[in-house]
């Protein structure tokens, strides 16, 4: 498979997680601006990790 296919997958990973964490502290907006924050940092991460593996 090819690095694109990784990165993407990253990217969708991290971006679940990181919209789910503001969920444990008691947030139950999805759309909150916590919850959107916390998704693109998430999705940020998930590419550099993804990046990173596949060198």
């Amino acid at each position: 498979m090819s690095r694109k296919f990784y990165i993407m997958v990253g990217m969708t990973l991290g971006t679940i997680v990181g919209g789910y964490i503001p969920s444990l502290w008691g947030d139950t907006s999805i759309l909150s601006m916590s919850a959107l924050l916390a998704s693109g940092v998430g999705g940020i991460l998930g590419i550099w990790i993804a990046f990173r593996m596949t060198e």
